[in-house]
């Protein structure tokens, strides 16, 4: 087959889709190297380096290099048909417009409907340019790929999508965090970033979904009773300032490292940044998947995290539940991990097994069945 990718996310986004484009295509050419892969993008850059034998595809004519924009979101689809790709991927829940009339099998890959549950948390233009996309991917996809049954379950309910045309394919992350660090390494990097012997984590965006307040407001009550620092892997603008402010007011200011203010922080050092910190604290109202929660598992590291939403599908049996509007739960979390060293070792041993359900041969085979189908 040639197949045949929406790249954009893959050389330009180093966070979430970015990871997830990068880490698919690539166990994709590993384990089905019979394959040919083409990946449209509307410009290249060194983020992501394709293996040999994929082939990247930029906007060639005149127009279409000075509006990228548009070659990806419709005219991208002559190129399909010159290339003759017999699937097209959306890797980030939006197709090109006019695929359905072009003959090409297609898939997208959906993430999550968090603006249609939170649609006051967005700009009400990009909910309507979200939704927008989103619709007309789902509606005219081949097949749509849902990354956890709480997605499948929202599109079945805000789009009305047929069961029988969603498959539910998991996804994996970067092997890297397979990789278990000395004791050696992790100071090392402890002592690169400035950081102390203990530290809780957190990794993702500084934004009100996430929930960062309510672990500060955790902090709060456990202010002279458990005084271990949080690190923050994250940006974020008008809630961070909100988050910020709290800190200082109530005195905690210096217990918050900010990692992305005081280092330029390596992605390559971030298992070890996991893999030194006494807990994952992910209390976030609602995800699609939660990537960080899978990240955690496979660097041994606990997690405390939320109960609902898609979080008992990536934690199974390994982690700590905690209502995520409460930070009295979310204290007394972070209180047992960090004292009971046997609880955070069954912790440890419970994730790795867990995290078994998203190898990266297993997610490829998932899609590629995916493929197959359509194709069939």
């Amino acid at each position: 087959m040639n197949i045949g990718f929406d790249a954009k996310r893959a050389f330009q986004n180093r966070t979430g889709l970015g990871n997830y484009s990068r880490t698919l295509v690539k166990s994709l050419a590993a384990y089905y190297p019979q394959h040919q892969y083409f990946l449209f993008a509307p410009k290249s850059k060194p983020l992501f380096r394709p293996e040999a034998g994929m082939r990247t595809i930029l906007p060639q004519k005149p127009h279409h290099r000075w509006l990228k924009p548009v070659w990806r979101s419709r005219w991208v689809v002559n190129d399909l048909r010159h290339h003759h790709i017999d699937v097209y991927h959306g890797l980030s829940a939006e197709l090109p417009f006019g695929i359905h009339n072009s003959g090409v099998k297609s898939v997208v890959t959906m993430h999550d409907l968090i603006f249609e549950r939170y649609p006051k948390q967005y700009n009400p233009i990009d909910v309507y340019t979200y939704r927008r996309k989103a619709v007309y991917a789902c509606r005219q996809a081949s097949r749509v790929i849902a990354i956890s049954e709480q997605t499948k379950a929202d599109l079945m309910e805000f789009y009305r999508v047929p069961e029988e045309r969603i498959s539910v394919c998991y996804q994996g992350c970067d092997p890297s965090f397979q990789l278990q660090h000395t004791t050696e390494g992790i100071r090392h990097m402890k002592t690169k970033y400035a950081l102390p012997q203990d530290y809780f984590l957190y990794v993702g965006s500084v934004i009100e979904r996430k929930n960062l307040m309510g672990i500060a407001q955790a902090m709060r009550s456990l202010k002279g009773k458990l005084d271990v620092p949080l690190v923050v892997l994250g940006d974020g603008t008008g809630y961070k300032k909100e988050v910020k402010e709290y800190l200082r007011k109530e005195g905690l200011e210096q217990r918050v490292i900010w990692l992305n203010e005081t280092h330029k922080f390596a992605f390559a050092d971030l298992p070890a940044l996991y893999q030194g910190a006494l807990a994952l604290l992910y209390p976030s109202m609602f995800e699609g998947f939660g990537i960080p929660i899978l990240e955690a598992l496979w660097s041994r590291t606990p997690v405390v995290t939320s109960n609902g939403s898609c979080f008992a599908e990536t934690g199974g049996n390994a982690v700590f539940y905690v209502d995520p509007f409460q930070p009295a739960a979310i204290a007394h979390a972070m209180e047992q991990v960090a004292a009971d060293e046997v609880l955070r070792a069954d912790m440890q041993q419970k994730g790795i097994l867990h995290a078994q359900h998203f190898t990266l041969d297993k997610c490829a085979a998932a899609v590629m069945n995916v493929y197959e189908t359509i194709t069939a």
